[in-house]
């Protein structure tokens, strides 16, 4: 457990600086002003998906594709329903920021999933039980 979040720590230092350097030679042209907040979103949604699926495996290991797509499901619901505020609260009547905010939610949202993913493959055990070897 405290390997993911150490790598969610160093994949977190990373990207936000990639995107701190984007942010300070572009401007609001390419990164949009609310980057930063959506940015913290997907960092805490990682955090609790991956608490939660940690806390279900611990409990059952039979729990872990439950468990881990249900921590997918909720992740795509939340951040469908962040884009349905900013849209809702304006964002809809921005011309340019709308599309770079779009542009940075996306690319953000598919970052996270494939750390999430590659974590995951990363730390998979395999899923044969004892004393049975498939041939």
């Amino acid at each position: 457990m405290a390997r993911f979040f150490r790598n969610l720590l160093i994949f977190t230092l990373l990207l936000g600086g990639v995107f701190y350097a984007l942010h300070s030679q572009f401007g609001a042209t390419l990164i949009h002003p609310l980057t930063g907040y959506v940015f913290g979103f997907f960092v805490v949604i990682s955090a609790i998906t991956y608490w939660i699926t940690a806390r279900a495996v611990r409990a059952d290991a039979n729990n872990f594709m439950a468990a881990y797509f249900g921590s997918m499901v909720v992740r795509l619901l939340l951040s469908v329903g962040l884009v349905m505020v900013f849209l809702y609260k304006g964002g809809a009547h921005e011309r340019p920021g709308r599309w770079t905010f779009l542009g940075s939610f996306f690319v953000l949202y598919f970052l996270f999933a494939g750390f999430e993913v590659w974590s995951v493959l990363s730390n998979l055990r395999p899923f044969s039980k004892p004393g049975i070897n498939p041939k």
